[in-house]
């Protein structure tokens, strides 16, 4: 009895310290999706104004041209850009992105065309590497804080092998798979088709105006257009940011509420063998009371 009051003290022991620990990482996380939701606000004017510059040039220029915007049935290859986190503690997050870009990749594989992976996020780069599955390319490091520079790299390279072909290492189509921010109890897995580059317009959008550009528009698509996509990964980038923060909150919150649970579990049961014990004592007390009394009487 002393040995299980010992084991259940110990338990509660470390119940608590564990529920020390997700509290904290839950309380951090909750400060981390403000700044998160902050920056994904601050990108958003730039993108806007790029695409409606983009929008308006494709739209008045009809003799412009650039090979980003042109569909390549001849190259087979199709390269699938996965956002994942570097770390962990974040429940169903990079196993719901995971599970989103392995469809995408049996539906490309289903129409002839063959997936080359660029994973972003060590837990993407370890899922795809513990199964021996080989990746065009990887990057990791700030899934949780990503800059416009992570985005240009990505940007740049993913640009480069769509211009190849496919005796090249290049790639005729890109897909994206991540993570967007709803809200704090919602994060939806999207997958997104970033080249060729498709500029989609609202139904209730205004017509776009007229620019001059300068020196030319053609020089100006050859500009604006890496930006453009830059700024895309880099919004996808941010929304999937504030989606791990989320997710991390959510997934502290739950252990916390658990920890507390087991918590009272163990309270009780120590309680009761606490009880036991008290019991056990009195009676055997009284037994012996009960022995001498009757051993004196004879």
């Amino acid at each position: 009895m002393a040995a299980q009051l010992r084991q259940l003290r110990q338990q509660i022991k470390t119940v608590k310290s564990t529920a020390k620990i997700t509290r904290a990482q839950e309380m951090i996380a909750t400060s981390r999706i403000v700044k998160a939701q902050q920056a994904v606000a601050a990108s958003k004017p730039y993108a806007d104004q790029i695409t409606q510059a983009l929008t308006a040039l494709v739209s008045h220029h009809v003799g412009i041209d650039h090979p980003l915007l042109h569909e390549q049935p001849a190259d087979n290859r199709s390269a699938v850009l996965i956002v994942t986190s570097d770390r962990g503690f974040c429940g169903a997050y990079n196993a719901n992105v995971i599970r989103e870009a392995e469809s995408l990749i049996a539906a490309l594989r289903e129409q002839g065309r063959e997936p080359v992976p660029y994973v972003i996020g060590n837990k993407g780069i370890t899922w795809y590497r513990f199964r021996g599955r080989e990746v065009a390319e990887n990057w990791h490091g700030f899934s949780d804080r990503p800059a416009f520079n992570d985005a240009e790299r990505i940007g740049r390279r993913l640009a480069e092998d769509f211009l190849k072909t496919d005796a090249e290492g290049g790639v005729g189509e890109i897909h994206v798979v991540y993570t967007e921010f709803v809200s704090m109890l919602t994060q939806s897995v999207q997958v997104r088709r970033l080249m060729p580059l498709e500029i989609e317009e609202s139904a209730d959008s205004k017509v776009p105006p007229a620019y001059e550009f300068e020196p030319s528009a053609q020089a100006a698509l050859d500009l604006l257009l890496p930006n453009y996509i830059e700024s895309r990964i880099f919004h996808m980038l941010l929304q999937s940011a504030a989606s791990f923060q989320a997710s991390v909150r959510r997934a502290m919150k739950s252990a916390t509420d658990n920890a507390n649970e087991l918590l009272g579990v163990y309270t009780r049961q120590m309680n009761q063998a606490r009880q036991a014990a008290i019991t056990q004592e009195i009676s055997e007390i009284v037994g012996g009371a009960d022995a001498l009394a009757d051993s004196g009487g004879e």
